[in-house]
C-alpha cells in the first residue's frame, strides 16, 4: 500500500507510519481522492481485499477460541488465566503441545520447546551453549513474544528481567519465556488460574504446587 501511494506522490502521515492498520488509517484511505479513477480502483480493490482476509482472520480466530474453551476448558481457562497469554496462544499450546501433563518437569518441555540451554560435551569437556537449535519453533516464538508483554504486564516479571539488566538482551528474555513456560505447566498440573505478582516457587493462594518438584532446572545457566 505504501509503494502505491509513493508512487502518486502520497507519504502517508507519521502518526500511521507503523504496520497497525487503524481505523482512523482505513478512513483516511478511503476518503483519499486520486487524479486518476483508476488509482481510486486499485485503491478501493485493495482495501476490499484486506478487509475480506481481516475479517476472515477474526472469524477463524473466533471460531478456534470458542472450539477450545468448549472442548479443552480444563486446559484452556487456567493458561488463560496468565496475562501475558492470549486467546490464540492459549490455543496454539493446546493444539501444537497437547497435554502438557505429560511432561514430568518444566526442564523436560523446556528442552521440547527450545527454551533449554545446549551443550558441547566432547570427552571430559562439557560447556554450556547459548539456547539449543532444537526446537518447537513455533511455540518458542510464542513464548518469546508473550515475554515482552510480561515485564509490562507482570511486577514479578518486571522485577525479574531488571534484576538481570546490564546483560545480553535476548538472553534475559529467554529467561523470562522459561520462567513463563513454567508457570504454564504449573497452572495445567494444578488446573487452578495463576494470580497476577505471584512469584516462584508459587504460594498456596497462587497456585497449589511445589515448582521445586517440577522445575529441579530452575537455576540452570543459560
Amino acid at each position: 500500500m505504501e509503494l502505491q501511494l509513493l508512487y502518486f506522490g502520497i507519504k502517508e502521515p507519521e502518526e500511521f507510519d507503523n504496520d497497525h492498520w487503524s481505523h482512523k488509517y482505513r478512513n483516511w484511505l478511503d476518503d483519499m481522492v486520486f487524479k486518476h479513477p483508476t488509482a481510486k480502483a486499485t485503491l478501493e480493490s485493495r482495501m476490499r481485499f484486506f478487509r475480506f482476509v481481516d475479517q476472515e482472520l477474526r472469524d477463524v480466530s473466533t471460531q478456534l477460541r470458542r472450539y477450545c474453551k468448549d472442548n479443552y476448558k480444563k486446559d484452556y481457562m487456567p493458561l488463560r488465566s496468565i496475562p501475558e497469554i492470549g486467546g490464540i496462544v492459549a490455543c496454539g499450546i493446546i493444539s501444537e503441545l497437547g497435554d502438557l501433563r505429560r511432561f514430568n518437569s518444566v526442564k523436560h518441555l523446556a528442552c521440547y520447546v527450545g527454551l533449554a540451554p545446549g551443550v558441547h560435551q566432547s570427552g571430559s569437556n562439557y560447556k554450556v551453549m547459548g539456547i539449543t537449535p532444537r526446537a518447537h519453533r513455533l511455540i518458542r516464538s510464542y513464548f518469546v513474544e508473550a515475554s515482552w508483554q510480561a515485564i509490562r504486564a507482570d511486577p514479578v516479571m518486571q522485577g525479574y528481567y531488571r534484576k538481570h539488566q546490564g546483560k545480553n538482551v535476548k538472553s534475559i528474555i529467554i529467561k523470562v519465556a522459561r520462567k513463563l513456560l513454567s508457570r504454564t505447566l504449573a497452572v495445567i498440573k494444578t488446573e487452578v488460574p495463576y494470580t497476577v505478582g505471584c512469584k516462584l516457587p508459587l504460594k498456596p493462594n497462587c497456585l497449589k504446587v511445589d515448582i521445586k518438584k517440577t522445575d529441579s532446572s530452575q537455576n540452570q545457566p543459560f
